[in-house]
């Protein structure tokens, strides 16, 4: 929960730091396939940042479908996974700006909730700045998502009405 860019990162034992910003970090739960996940900084962080926990927290370990969106090694990618009733959307990358369309054709019909945090308007400067928001989606939306120099985005889509 402490985020750096890749120039003010400072490796060090006593306040250890994560390079990127933070929603590149939660989009690393959905993004990376894990089995067993684990929340590696101080607990006073994750209640500092109770809304960012609590998103984390949501994020299933166990996955019935997965959809590369888009993607190049390396530089970025931009996937979908589905558990039960619910999809979770990742995108990551590198240290360059990023700007990706996210078409929700694969939700199928219906109305749904999405819960998205995505960097900050200020995430270049200071990587753990963010925005959280939620909005109702169809299918037929496709989304344009920036992302900052080494910066994320990460969503939960839920059925509207669960």
């Amino acid at each position: 929960m402490i985020n750096m860019d890749s120039i003010n990162f400072n490796p060090q034992f006593t306040r250890p730091e994560s390079q990127g910003t933070r929603v590149h970090q939660m989009a690393l739960y959905v993004c990376y396939e894990s089995p067993l996940q684990m929340l590696a900084d101080s607990p006073s962080n994750y209640v500092k940042e109770q809304e960012c926990t609590d998103f984390i927290v949501k994020v299933p370990v166990v996955w019935d479908d997965i959809k590369v969106l888009t993607g190049k090694v390396g530089d970025y990618l931009l996937l979908a996974r589905r558990s039960g009733k619910e999809w979770f959307t990742g995108a990551l990358t590198n240290w360059s700006p990023r700007d990706l369309d996210l078409d929700l054709s694969f939700l199928g019909t219906g109305e749904y909730v999405m819960e998205i945090f995505q960097d900050g308007i200020n995430a270049d400067k200071y990587a753990s700045d963010y925005k959280h928001l939620r909005m109702d989606v169809t299918a037929a939306l496709i989304m344009k998502i920036h992302m900052a120099p080494g910066g994320g985005w990460v969503a939960r889509i839920t059925p509207k009405g669960n």
